[in-house]
């Protein structure tokens, strides 16, 4: 078995390998002449026609900031990193609450997520915890010594009309209801993840560090079994965004620039109940990026948590669709939003419009045939490095979801093609979120179905 840093190492030169390649092969970097350099886009397509491609163009540059966030953090930082080994006693730890919010709609899915993630806390040797669930509806949970159900209740309104997922979180920190200090931590699951052992040591030495007060960590998609093929391998590319992006962004800035998620967030109570979910209907559609905004704004300190989590994709098509427009829509609230400065949010601001504008991007495959214009060399440099960064998300991914020696080589080779297939898709899906995204309704909060029914045998 190849050790951590030899395959940390080999995936960097993968990676700088597919950038060559994708380089030489678009023309990033030219070994001839450039055959646009004597056409003059002026004269071939007017005024209009030449500044609409180079708009057009320029539009491909506004993913720069993430794909370097994402380049750095998979090369500085062991993209393999060994077993999480624990750094002190788990009986020294501060009291724990693993909080899981859901609707209600999936009482089996949740008392069985909550019997396995008592089973991995108590064989990683987590001593100082609680499982709350809190939900819309009662789910009838057995009573346990450490598992706590709160109902939100039907009249419950928070002070600025704070909406979904955010109210019910918001009810929790009310007095009253409440239970924790604010010396205590929360970990914040939905309802269908999984902890494993790693997550839970990497949890343990987050709060006995106690330098910051929030951390977010890795969640893989393909664990178990799949239920969406396509889904689960377009999903690869959110694995290597954790393990880049949001690992640089917490690991060397400490601070949300891009956002964070809603899951496998780990929060200091006292510094959960200053930022509050009380964010009206701004702060209800993406609530854990609106809270991250405001944690940042308050000053507060981000890390990355070690370990990793397990989730499923999206079971059918159409949910992965609403998951992208819903997220697209709330992060948009969250750059408009007049509560959080720009200075806070700019880095957030140009991820988000490189996605509202993908639609516009995305025409550059076929322009750059049909209408090809005369560009400096490092322009098209930039423009290739983009692409194939991206590219190699997927490909990373995969590598990091899937155990070679658990699926075999050829199907780990199938994974691998199979998830630069679902790159056209991807990119289809993620336009008709955009678009559907920017016309439709704003404040509705879809909820992606994640309970897998057993199959019926007679």
């Amino acid at each position: 078995m190849l050790r951590s840093r030899t395959k940390h190492l080999l995936h960097c030169v993968l990676l700088f390998t597919v950038i060559g390649v994708f380089e030489l092969c678009t023309g990033g970097i030219r070994l001839s002449g450039d055959q646009t350099a004597y056409l003059d886009p002026w004269e071939r397509y007017g005024y209009i026609g030449t500044v609409v491609l180079y708009f057009l163009r320029l539009l491909a540059f506004l993913p720069l900031p993430q794909v370097l966030f994402n380049f750095f953090g998979l090369t500085f930082y062991n993209a393999f990193p060994d077993k999480v080994a624990l750094k002190g006693s788990p009986i020294l730890a501060p009291f724990i609450c693993i909080r899981i919010v859901t609707r209600g709609d999936y009482p089996q899915l949740v008392k069985a997520n909550v019997s396995r993630n008592m089973a991995t806390c108590t064989q990683a040797g987590l001593e100082n915890f609680i499982i709350e669930v809190v939900t819309d509806k009662s789910l009838g949970l057995p009573e346990r010594r450490r598992v706590r159900e709160v109902v939100v209740p039907p009249r419950y309104r928070p002070k600025s009309g704070a909406l979904f997922k955010a109210r019910a979180l918001q009810y929790c920190l009310e007095d009253g209801v409440n239970i924790l200090a604010d010396s205590d931590w929360i970990v914040h699951l939905d309802e269908e993840t999984l902890l494993t052992e790693n997550s839970v040591r990497g949890i343990l030495n987050f709060v006995l560090d106690g330098k910051h007060h929030f951390g977010q960590g890795l969640i893989t998609y393909a664990n178990e079994d799949v239920v969406n093929w396509v889904t689960t391998l377009a999903d690869s590319f959110r694995v290597a965004d954790d393990m880049g992006k949001l690992r640089l962004q917490f690991y060397m800035f400490h601070k949300p620039l891009f956002s964070m998620k809603g899951s496998y967030v780990v929060t200091q109570v006292g510094a959960e109940r200053h930022v509050s979910f009380d964010n009206g209907l701004d702060g209800s559609v993406a609530e854990d990026c609106f809270f991250a905004m405001r944690a940042h704004r308050e000053g507060f300190s981000f890390n990355f948590v070690e370990g990793e989590m397990w989730e499923k994709s999206p079971f059918t098509l159409w949910d992965f669709v609403q998951q992208r427009k819903r997220w697209l829509q709330g992060i948009l609230l969250v750059v408009h939003s007049k509560e959080i400065p720009v200075r806070h949010k700019l880095l957030l601001t140009i991820s988000c419009y490189s996605w509202v504008t993908l639609p516009l991007s995305t025409s550059n495959v076929v322009l750059a045939g049909l209408c090809p214009i005369p560009c400096p060399p490092l322009m098209d440099f930039v423009c290739a490095f983009i692409g194939a960064v991206n590219i190699y998300m997927y490909v990373f991914g995969v590598v990091k979801s899937f155990s070679l020696y658990r699926v075999g080589l050829v199907r780990f080779v199938l994974c691998i093609c199979g998830a630069l297939a679902t790159i056209p898709f991807n990119v289809l899906i993620e336009n008709v979120a955009v678009i559907w995204g920017l016309f439709g309704h704003k404040y509705k909060f879809y909820v992606v179905n994640k309970d897998l029914k057993p199959p019926v045998t007679v």
